[in-house]
């Protein structure tokens, strides 16, 4: 992993690093914080974050304010970027497919096939690099996301619970095979066989998995201008229906964006904190 940038934050320090990727066939970047605790070498529980369409690594970073609570409950931060890039890697016809828009998923379809394999990356590049190269307390590792990342991290928490302690979600695709951004996605990275959407589905997941975790937090805004792509209530009846336990917060006057995610964040910081002891 090459060190790009490191900036002071709260005692700790915010990075951001590049790394070779076979799966991606390319180099991609993540950002690292790492909380006071951290630097000094003590073994640091770690949350994962993966963020939402058109994002960066560097999203979360600059508009979650995230790092103060982290500084004092002593958790690393790892932010991912949401798809491959390059001028070789393919790029859809709008914000919503394409660069920025991976969805966590391997594509099977090309001209996507090549480079988007977001899945395989994280779970078998960058997890272990994460173990390897920072102070990460085995078996604290936590996930969580925000849109597409929120389904991102609800699908891979529920595909690699052995991989992941907590898991929580700002605003997620709850039912991505079943939503005009799923929809449109999943069928140009996977094809149109709905049965293998289902595999990429959190409501689907849920359902076929199982209770994994002793319990998982939502928020959603209430006016969330992307709220019926969202689909938090389908999410909710799931869980329900295999006594998966659920904490789905709805919140009147907030919309899809960071200053609703800063004004939760302490609370997610703190479920992982204590899911992850």
């Amino acid at each position: 992993m090459e060190l790009l940038q490191k900036n002071r934050c709260f005692e700790g320090e915010q990075r951001i690093y590049q790394l070779p990727s076979t799966f991606l066939k390319g180099t991609s970047r993540v950002g690292v914080y790492l909380p006071p605790q951290a630097l000094e070498g003590q073994a640091c529980a770690t949350l994962f974050y993966l963020a939402g369409l058109t994002c960066t690594e560097e999203t979360f970073a600059i508009k979650a304010h995230a790092q103060r609570l982290a500084a004092q409950l002593g958790l690393i931060l790892i932010t991912p970027d949401t798809s491959p890039r390059g001028e070789n890697v393919a790029q859809g016809d709008h914000w919503d497919l394409g660069q920025g828009a991976g969805f966590y998923i391997n594509a099977t379809q090309e001209p996507w096939a090549e480079h988007y394999q977001m899945e395989s990356y994280l779970m078998e590049e960058l997890y272990p690099a994460i173990l390897q190269h920072f102070p990460v307390q085995a078996g604290h590792v936590g996930i969580f996301g925000h849109s597409m990342g929120g389904h991102g991290a609800l699908t891979l928490a529920f595909k690699y619970p052995e991989k992941f302690r907590s898991v929580s979600a700002f605003a997620p695709i709850c039912a991505a095979s079943a939503c005009a951004w799923g929809e449109k996605a999943f069928s140009h990275y996977l094809g149109h066989d709905r049965a293998e959407w289902a595999q990429h589905d959190a409501v689907q997941l849920v359902l076929n998995k199982g209770a994994l975790f002793p319990e998982i937090l939502i928020d959603q805004g209430l006016d969330d201008q992307f709220y019926v792509q969202l689909q938090p209530e389908q999410l909710q009846q799931a869980c329900h229906q295999v006594g998966q336990k659920l904490i789905l917060r709805q919140h009147a006057g907030y919309d899809h964006g960071y200053y609703f995610i800063q004004s939760f964040i302490d609370d997610h910081l703190q479920f992982h904190a204590a899911q992850l002891g």
